[in-house]
């Protein structure tokens, strides 16, 4: 069985009731906002999608009205890929590396302006998440993979998968992307919109749980007949130089 391409939030002690299936609390306190909320919030419902290089998140505190636990959301950088890797082997294993969505993945550049890490108020990254370009069958229309989604194991129950994952959403859209796709549990990716209902014809290039494969459709209609096994479709990585010295 592959394991999922995220790693639920662990479920803390709080006040608010938490989902057995997710791991994460299943409503929150007044006062505490959504990613989505929290966008709203930043830029106004009547604000153009700019670009959003950070977005802060935090609990507030009900005793004094204070941001608690704050985390930012940031564009991952070069400097952020020993941290990210570090942190996907813990929280997902180095088993990681043989899932199918990884064929999807070697060797090739997230999607432009799609690879975002969260940050704790140390600048410590926290969670990461990226997304990739993929096409669907021969010569098919593109799309995205999102993933994967992790977060430090060590943090319980902060929200912050669930505001990279409304992050990464809110971007591709806002890019023009069309569709996103993700090898994981729908009881948990439901809740931003993925389902199994459009994937049914498409197909993973390697062993994968069929009923896993969610997608999400940005544009109504993107997926309407798509069939085929996903292509991997991104930017390569460019291959280190090799550097040579007179003798």
């Amino acid at each position: 069985m592959e394991i999922a391409d995220f790693i639920v939030e662990g479920a803390a002690q709080r006040d608010w009731p938490i989902s057995p299936l997710e791991g994460e609390m299943a409503g929150r306190p007044e006062g505490v906002s959504s990613a989505g909320s929290t966008f709203l919030g930043l830029y106004g419902a009547g604000a153009s999608c700019a670009a959003t290089p950070s977005v802060a998140f935090g609990d507030i505190s009900p005793s004094r009205g204070e941001i608690a636990g704050a985390f930012i959301i940031v564009a991952e950088t070069a400097a952020d890929v020993p941290a990210r890797e570090a942190l996907l082997d813990r929280a997902m294993g180095l088993s990681r590396r043989k899932k199918s969505s990884e064929k999807l993945r070697r060797g090739r550049r997230p999607s432009e302006g799609l690879a975002f890490v969260a940050r704790d108020a140390s600048g410590t990254v926290t969670g990461t998440v990226r997304l990739w370009d993929v096409v669907l069958g021969e010569g098919g229309r593109a799309a995205l993979l999102l993933g994967p989604l992790a977060v430090d194991p060590t943090i319980k129950n902060a929200g912050i998968g669930s505001a990279l994952m409304r992050h990464a959403v809110t971007e591709a859209a806002r890019l023009g992307h069309a569709a996103i796709l993700l090898v994981g549990d729908a009881p948990y990716y439901g809740r931003f919109g993925f389902s199994a209902a459009k994937t049914g014809a498409l197909s993973m290039p390697g062993p994968y749980e069929r009923h896993r494969l969610l997608a999400l459709e940005l544009v109504d209609g993107a997926l309407s007949g798509a069939q085929g096994t996903l292509k991997a479709a991104g930017r390569k990585q460019k291959a280190p130089v090799a550097l040579t010295f007179a003798a």
